[in-house]
């Protein structure tokens, strides 16, 4: 039976679909207006903070500018501090714009180098009086640095302010880095191509900080004379360490680092373990066990004699415990190597002990491998009484000893280090050159239930 439908049926019809056509398309206009919106304002906070970085680094170089005319240690360290300010916010800004940890890495070093040198040349300047003649030199070389730089991003700041040029979003960067191959270094097209393309050459820097130059050429003063092992020596190595059978282990792939190894593994106890072991001289400076720890059964004194015993046992001679930390049945204690009355803290090595059975849960070397070493044992320039003096009043004095201290870079120096307490009972770790008699630093001790962190 065939129904046809009136004509008021199909104008009904039709309205309905229209009106939903209506609203549809509203509905779309209005995200589209939405999505117009958001991304004016990304545009708006990519912009905003490129500025940022624009003005931070205007600053870093009208600071270094005057830091090059200065002669007090006041004024060296005001704009010293100013510089290490806008080099922190330079890279804070940085982080908002879309991979420009990688399309700004030329800029993102440099501003890192230049924060840091700023306080290696404030140091300098309260412990000797002013720069010497090699300090001024390298801040020169760093002023003109930074003057070039400011050229470049004021140059890109401007087309981006004029509209001939657009920062990218995260996503089309994205999608532009994907369709680089392993062989591509030239991220061409990318926003910061006046900038890197074109970036000044950065002078080599050697002073006592973490980003100097010579610390790239740097080797590992236990490992330097030793000879390069196989992996069957390795997994030797890593076995007779943890006491375990070498069938166990099984090499997974090479580490090519700052400290070559082999990245070993095995199963045991349920868990998972893994050992790095240095390609030169097949020495294990890394153990991690993934195994979960029972319910404590051995005390923390027996703890600490087993960690002893595991670094006696593995060549780790005359070491120290210092500080201890208990946190979910692991303890993990800090050792520093003690040569004759000095106790060495660069030559130091971590191990986490689980206290259901007394196994190695972790264990770390790499600082012991990398600065251990036969020290001087000339005495040292001031006494005891004399350094004592440079000490606060505020702060009394309970315990006392000389110790090898790192440097921020890889130096070390040799202070009298007191440990002391305020009136509040809270206590503190204070190191004073023992040959200069300057408070070389200054720690504090956070006690608890658990242990003791040193800050």
């Amino acid at each position: 039976m065939n129904h046809k439908l009136s004509q008021r049926t199909i104008i009904r019809i039709c309205s309905y679909v229209c009106a939903a056509l209506i609203v549809l398309l509203g509905g779309l206009l209005r995200m589209q207006t939405k999505i117009n919106h958001y991304e004016r304002a990304i545009a708006t906070d990519y912009l905003r903070a490129f500025s940022q970085v624009v003005t931070s680094v205007n600053r870093i170089d009208s600071a270094m500018q005057k830091e090059l005319y200065v002669t007090s240690p006041a004024m060296i360290a005001q704009f010293s501090a100013e510089i290490q300010a806008e080099a922190a916010t330079a890279q804070q800004a940085m982080a908002a714009l879309p991979y420009a940890d990688i399309e700004l890495e030329q800029t993102a070093s440099f501003l890192s180098k230049v924060g840091d040198y700023a306080s290696a040349l404030a140091r300098a300047a309260a412990a000797n009086g002013g720069l010497n003649d090699e300090e001024q030199s390298n801040l020169n070389s760093y002023a003109l640095v930074s003057s070039q730089l400011c050229e470049r991003l004021e140059e890109l700041e401007t087309q981006l302010n004029e509209g001939s040029l657009t920062l990218h979003t995260a996503d089309e960067v994205k999608q532009r880095m994907s369709q680089l191959t392993e062989e591509d270094t030239d991220l061409g097209g990318g926003d910061f191509d006046l900038v890197e393309n074109h970036f000044p050459e950065v002078p080599t820097m050697t002073y006592d900080g973490p980003f100097s130059d010579h610390l790239a050429n740097s080797q590992p003063k236990v490992l330097a004379p030793l000879p390069e092992v196989t992996e069957a020596q390795a997994i030797a190595s890593a076995a007779s360490c943890m006491e375990l059978r070498e069938d166990l282990f099984t090499v997974d792939h090479a580490i090519d680092g700052e400290i070559p190894a082999y990245a070993l593994s095995a199963t045991v106890d349920g868990g998972e373990l893994h050992c790095i072991v240095t390609k030169a001289g097949g020495l294990v400076m890394g153990i991690t066990n993934s195994r979960a720890v029972g319910t404590p059964t051995i005390s923390e004194d027996e703890a600490v004699s087993i960690a002893g015993a595991f670094l006696d046992r593995n060549g780790y001679e005359t070491m120290e415990p210092t500080y201890l930390y208990n946190h979910d049945g692991r303890l993990t204690i800090n050792f520093a190597h003690r040569q004759g009355e000095v106790l060495c803290y660069p030559d130091l090595c971590s191990i986490t002990i689980a206290l259901d059975n007394g196994g190695i849960v972790s264990f770390e070397s790499t600082s012991y491998l990398s600065n251990h070493q036969d020290r001087s044992n000339d005495p040292p320039t001031l006494s005891s009484a004399e350094a004592k003096a440079k000490v606060s009043p505020r702060l009394t004095i309970l315990k006392e000893q000389l110790a090898w201290i790192p440097t921020d870079g890889e130096y070390e120096v040799l202070c009298w280090e007191y440990i002391c307490e305020t009136d509040q009972g809270q206590h503190y770790v204070v190191c004073i050159n023992a040959d200069t008699g300057a408070e070389q630093k200054i720690l504090i001790l956070l006690e608890d239930e658990n242990g003791t962190l040193a800050l």
